[in-house]
């Protein structure tokens, strides 16, 4: 009944044409807010799952690493362990030092890092080469696998490399605190190619074999800067971090791909809520301008709500009428903002329409992602704001205007 009232008086023609154009500019302020709103958080969350994407090509599903210092040990009989707890895949030890890395007159630090084998199963750097292929060697005969910014760094092209390059690691087993220089190892090694990720990787990282980093640093069998492990699809992280704490004890830490990039992942979600707080506002000058719409219609419909009155209605009953008009405004221009999003959102979505500028990005265009959940807190949100915005010309027109007691 109270909306049949409300479309009523959004249909019925006014004495003051004002009143029609502040209530049509009120629905088209919701519609534009909605719209931007869905179509700013799909943006942000195709950004979102892009960049965690990049992420987790590089970082394991799971990640075991020392509680203090920089190394772990391992016996052959907890490595079997591991690899035997329900959901592990795979597990590669890894081992991680500072280096400088010369070619010529070009130098640049990095992180070396040598893997296992199995880091193949574990890591999805492979499937992110560049040029050349991911050729670890042997511990014998080492191969470098550079990241695309320190392959520049150096002057390089690694699939065409002819000079090796010079590689200097501290050696823990000579150390010499009178000659510093003498705990440095140094040796000559090759590339086989080049992986593009994500610039805090290509930057700073280069691929070795494990084997050829422990005969530089002097490390024993057994010792590890971390040990990355790969689940099987299916598999509960939580459940898995359970049982391989359980089986490594006190000594260790077990951390889910979260808890790895915890930081990155809290950056992204408050980034969200300020995003969703800034454009928020376009919601809120809607509501001044319903708010606007709603008095200019009670002061034109004086004569009807003193006849409601006059019929029996009390001030609940002309409050919610006032209240059903807002909400009217709010579903129409919300919902048609909503609808207007979701086929942009598609189009974009499939003929890839706006672009990006520059060129310098993985991809070339704005990465779309839609979530229900973000259909919802809009549709929440212009649903409180239009419910706010009404009820203060909705409450005078039923207590302060007309002198009704609200029961």
């Amino acid at each position: 009944m109270n909306f049949l009232f409300a479309w009523r008086y959004f249909k019925a023609k006014k004495s003051t044409n004002a009143i029609n154009i502040i209530s049509w500019i009120s629905i088209l302020a919701i519609l534009v807010g909605a719209a931007a709103l869905i179509l700013v958080l799909s943006v942000f969350n195709g950004f979102e799952d892009l960049v965690k994407g990049l992420y987790s090509s590089f970082y394991p599903d799971m990640r075991v690493a020392p509680v203090s210092g920089k190394q772990i040990t391992l016996t052959a009989e907890q490595l079997a362990r591991l690899r035997g707890v329900p959901g592990v895949a795979a597990v590669a030890g890894t081992l991680e030092e500072k280096a400088l890395l010369q070619n010529g007159d070009y130098q640049s630090i990095i992180y070396l890092k040598g893997v296992e084998e199995s880091y193949r199963q574990v890591s999805g750097v492979p499937a992110h080469m560049l040029r050349g292929e991911f050729n670890l060697g042997s511990a014998e005969q080492p191969l470098l696998v550079l990241g695309a910014g320190v392959e520049n760094a150096v002057g390089v092209q690694s699939d065409r490399n002819i000079v090796p390059l010079l590689v200097h690691l501290p050696n823990k087993s000579a150390v010499e605190v009178s000659s510093p220089l003498n705990s440095i190892s140094a040796d000559t090694v090759n590339t086989s190619g080049a992986f593009l990720i994500q610039q805090d990787f290509d930057n700073k990282y280069v691929l070795t074999h494990i084997g050829f980093m422990r005969a530089m640093m002097g490390i024993p069998e057994g010792s590890y800067s971390a040990l990355e492990i790969a689940l099987r699809p299916g598999t509960e992280p939580l459940d898995a971090q359970k049982a391989l704490q359980s089986v490594l004890g006190k000594g260790y830490q077990v951390q889910t791909r979260y808890e790895q990039n915890a930081s990155l992942y809290a950056v992204m979600r408050a980034e969200k809520w300020v995003i969703y707080a800034i454009l928020s506002l376009i919601l809120v000058v809607a509501a001044f301008n319903m708010i606007g719409s709603l008095t200019m219609l009670v002061l034109e419909k004086k004569a009807d709500i003193t006849v409601l009155h006059a019929l029996g209605a009390d001030a609940r009953r002309i409050r919610s009428i006032f209240v059903s008009e807002g909400l009217l405004l709010a579903l129409i221009g919300g919902g048609a903002g909503i609808l207007l999003a979701l086929g942009l959102a598609l189009a974009q979505i499939k003929y890839k329409l706006i672009p990006l500028a520059g060129g310098s990005f993985l991809i070339d265009y704005f990465p779309v992602k839609l979530d229900p959940w973000d259909f919802l807190l809009v549709a929440v949100t212009i649903l409180v704001i239009a419910l706010v915005a009404a009820w203060v010309p909705a409450r005078k027109a039923a207590q302060q205007q007309f002198g009704f007691r609200e029961e």
